[in-house]
């Protein structure tokens, strides 16, 4: 549905916002990743969904381009043209892809997008290379753009990128513990995914020429709709249908991962909550009857309600960031629909 922002202008539907980043920023991906050492393209193309396991072309595209969208948009936002921050865009999702590329193989996931990883199919080694590759290139991109805020760029680029790694870390850290906060699951899915969307929206206003509290602003609003899309994520992670995911039934649950509805069942302090934490005990691995009477506790502790209590709230504190950075109605429209988007996420 069409919407109008207060200005009278028709906003464009979330599909027809991502299919104009999508066209925009294809074309210079794609010639970011052929710049890759030649040795790494055939993984970097077969993980972007650019060609098969042979190296043939394929017709799919590279994802949904949300966060290089979330970019160009920004730029917008501030009064700037979306070409000026066109490099962004293309480091963000180099560097979203480098942690796809590394987290896959952390979490033993051996899909994504209906394929096989490509650590399943180029083998582990290369695909750390390959990422590391993708990690590189995204500095390089946004080094060459020449724009005069290319130097505070790459330390916004910098910083994200740290405060992600250490996201992962830490989420990987909760697996080997019995107990975790509900406050410090927060703050890894803040780091690990809230500031690369944070990232994306205010280096889309830094390159658009936006003035410094219009950068926090977007920032800010990047990172509530990045935490309300980890919520989401988390939701698709246990009752996500595999036929739209591309994932396997019950992947989190089966990695006893430390997920923000599973933290919030687990601290509940209800019956099923206990339940919950002693399959999570269990040594070894959880049967598929095991599994999906782990996604039932979480349910009955009330982890599905939180979740999506809290990614409502999440929603309200974007727009409450957007509207103080006093950005330009129709891009304000169209970042809003991205956000609500990014909560109500099925895939």
């Amino acid at each position: 549905m069409t919407r109008t922002d207060p200005a009278g202008t028709a906003a464009r539907t979330a599909d027809e916002i991502l299919a104009w980043s999508r066209d925009r920023v294809d074309p210079a991906l794609r010639t970011a990743v052929a710049h890759l050492p030649e040795s790494m393209r055939p993984a970097a193309a077969y993980h972007f969904g650019w060609a098969d396991e042979t190296g043939a072309p394929r017709a799919a595209g590279s994802g949904k381009a949300v966060r290089p969208a979330l970019v160009l948009l920004s730029a917008q936002a501030v009064g700037g043209m979306p070409g000026a921050a066109l490099p962004a865009a293309v480091a963000v999702e180099l560097l979203h892809n480098f942690s796809l590329l590394h987290d896959d193989i952390m979490d033993g996931d051996e899909t994504r997008r209906h394929r096989p990883t490509a650590w399943k199919v180029f083998g582990a080694g290369t695909a750390i290379l390959a990422g590391d590759s993708l990690l590189i290139e995204a500095w390089d991109v946004l080094a060459a753009s020449g724009h005069p805020s290319a130097r505070e760029a790459l330390r916004v680029l910098g910083a994200a990128a740290q405060d992600l790694i250490e996201g992962q870390a830490v989420d990987l850290a909760f697996e080997r513990r019995e107990e975790v906060s509900l406050a410090e699951c927060r703050a890894m899915a803040e780091g690990k995914t809230g500031a690369l969307l944070g990232c994306a929206c205010a280096l889309g206003a830094l390159l658009g020429g936006g003035g410094p509290e219009q950068v926090a602003r977007l920032r800010r609003f990047g990172e509530a709709a990045g935490l309300a899309f980890q919520l989401a994520d988390d939701l698709l992670g246990i009752w996500g249908d595999p036929a739209v995911t591309g994932k396997p039934v019950f992947s989190d649950l089966r990695n006893r991962k430390k997920s923000l509805p599973v933290v919030a069942a687990l601290t509940s302090g209800t019956a099923a909550g206990r339940e919950l934490a002693s399959l999570y005990a269990r040594p070894g691995e959880l049967t598929g009857a095991e599994l999906a009477r782990a996604a039932r506790l979480v349910d009955e502790a009330g982890g599905r309600t939180w979740s999506r209590t809290e990614s409502a709230a999440l929603l309200d504190r974007a727009r409450g960031h957007l509207h103080a950075a006093a950005a330009e109605p129709r891009a304000a429209a169209e970042l809003e629909t991205l956000a609500t988007l990014l909560a109500d996420r099925d895939h």
